[in-house]
């Protein structure tokens, strides 16, 4: 068994959690509405302010299921009571981010603007050169970010393009002038 499966989630004060025959976990709190399809090898049960999760038999991929999905349940509590955020730091000469409504406007040295629109639950802000990406779900959030990072990858050589705030870039020396 999972050790992380065996701890049981405790629900806060504001949360309701309920599970369907269909084993669809729906989450609802202070900052909105999540759901989740759990698979049959796993049982989910709501008893005295807490969730807990079996396998339903010892096979191998019930026991790494039994982990996941206490993990992902966990996650929809935390995202609609505090909800998650990652922030995004762009280093270049002249690149530049503006708001434009519920957009932003990417200026990163191509021949035109780059335009991201956020997905559904998603929001975007930005102030100076960093970009704020908040929502509920940790996984919409962690793809945008990444959607976003993809526009202008940081290269080796002078650091340029778009990184996570407090990621570690390898830098690379550059060429030497020879004889």
């Amino acid at each position: 068994m999972s050790r992380i499966g065996k701890k049981p989630i405790t629900i806060p004060a504001g949360v309701t959690v309920s599970v369907d025959k269909s084993n669809k976990v729906v989450v609802e709190g202070p900052k909105g509405k999540l759901e989740q399809q759990i698979g049959n090898l796993t049982k989910v049960a709501i008893e005295n302010g807490q969730v807990t999760l079996t396998p339903t038999n010892d096979s191998r991929q019930a026991n790494s299921m039994h982990g996941l999905y206490r993990t992902l349940i966990n996650n929809m509590i935390e995202g609609v009571t505090h909800g998650f955020s990652k922030t995004l730091t762009i280093n270049g000469v002249g690149f530049k981010v503006n708001q434009k409504g519920e957009n932003l406007e990417l200026n990163l040295g191509f021949s035109h603007l780059v335009t991201v629109k956020p997905v559904e639950g998603i929001k975007l802000s930005c102030s100076g050169l960093d970009i704020k990406v908040e929502g509920i779900s940790k996984e919409l959030v962690g793809q945008m970010a990444a959607n976003i990072r993809a526009i202008k990858p940081v290269e080796p050589y002078h650091a340029y393009g778009i990184r996570y705030s407090g990621e570690v870039v390898m830098r690379k020396e550059g060429k030497k002038a020879g004889k």
